[in-house]
C-alpha cells in the first residue's frame, strides 16, 4: 500500500473522521487486520479559521505549504487537505510539492457527474458557499448549482463555527439543517453537497429527503483508491 499524507487539525474532529473513514475502507478492501499507512500533521486551527483578508489567506497558504513539504519529505506519496475551505489555497499548496494533492471538490464533482446529477445545492461555510473556488469544480462537470441564499449562509456559518468546530451537535441545529434541506429540495435541488467536513455530525447522510454527497466520505474513498494503487 502507498503511504498517504493528511494535513489535518482543521478541525481535529474532521481529522478523526478522515482517519476512521480511511481505515475502515482499507480494512474492507485489504482485510480486517489491515490499517492505512498514513502520515498526519495536525495544524493549530485557532489561527486558520474565519479568514477574510488577502493577507490572512496568504498566511494560510504558507502554513499549509510548509506542512505539505514536511509530509512529502517524510515519505508521503500523495496528500489530502482535510478541510473544504482550505482548498481555496489548493493551487499554492499543490505547487509547493512534487506529489499529487487529491482535491476534495474534484472528487465530489466526479461522483455526482457519474450519478447523473444535473442540479444541486452546496452547503458549508460562507466562503465555500459564496466564493467560486469550490463551486467552479462542480460547474465544470455541468452541474448547475442553486445560488446561495444568504439566510442559509448565515445560519450554516454560525452552526459550523460556533458549534460543530468545538464538538457541539445540538438538536436545534439538526432541526435547522433539516429545514434547510427541505427548502433546497423545494427549490429544485436533486442533491446536496456537504461542503464542510463537520456537517455529518448533524446530518443523517444515509437517510434524508435528498441524496447527500458527503465530501469527507468521498474524499476518503479517493484517498483509499490511491493507497491501494487504484488512483
Amino acid at each position: 500500500m502507498r503511504k498517504l499524507g493528511l494535513i489535518g487539525g482543521m478541525s481535529w474532529l474532521s481529522t478523526r473522521t478522515y482517519y476512521e473513514h480511511i481505515n475502515r475502507l482499507v480494512q474492507a478492501r485489504a482485510g480486517q487486520r489491515a490499517s492505512a499507512p498514513l502520515l498526519i500533521e495536525s495544524l493549530d486551527y485557532s489561527n486558520l479559521q474565519r479568514l477574510s483578508t488577502a493577507e490572512e489567506w496568504k498566511h494560510a497558504a504558507s502554513v499549509l505549504s510548509d506542512s505539505a513539504r514536511r509530509l512529502e519529505a517524510a515519505g508521503a506519496t500523495a496528500l489530502l487537505i482535510g478541510a473544504n475551505a482550505m482548498h481555496k489555497v489548493y493551487g499554492e499548496v499543490a505547487s509547493s510539492v512534487s506529489i499529487p494533492i487529491i482535491h476534495i471538490a474534484e472528487c465530489v464533482a466526479a461522483r455526482m457527474a457519474a450519478k447523473g446529477v444535473k442540479k444541486a445545492a452546496l452547503i458549508g461555510t460562507r466562503n465555500v458557499m459564496v466564493e467560486s473556488f469550490y463551486r467552479q469544480k462542480l460547474i465544470a462537470r455541468d452541474i448547475e448549482l442553486l445560488p446561495p441564499e444568504m439566510a442559509f449562509v448565515e445560519t450554516l456559518d454560525r452552526i459550523i463555527y460556533d458549534e460543530l468546530l468545538v464538538g457541539k451537535a445540538s438538536r436545534q441545529s439538526e432541526r435547522e439543517l433539516k429545514t434547510i434541506l427541505t427548502n433546497l429540495e423545494q427549490d429544485g435541488a436533486e442533491a446536496v453537497v456537504l461542503g464542510c467536513t463537520e456537517l455529518e455530525m448533524i446530518v443523517d447522510v444515509d437517510a434524508n429527503v435528498l441524496p447527500i454527497y458527503d465530501c469527507t466520505r468521498i474524499h476518503a474513498e479517493a484517498a483509499v483508491d490511491w493507497i491501494m494503487g487504484e488512483g
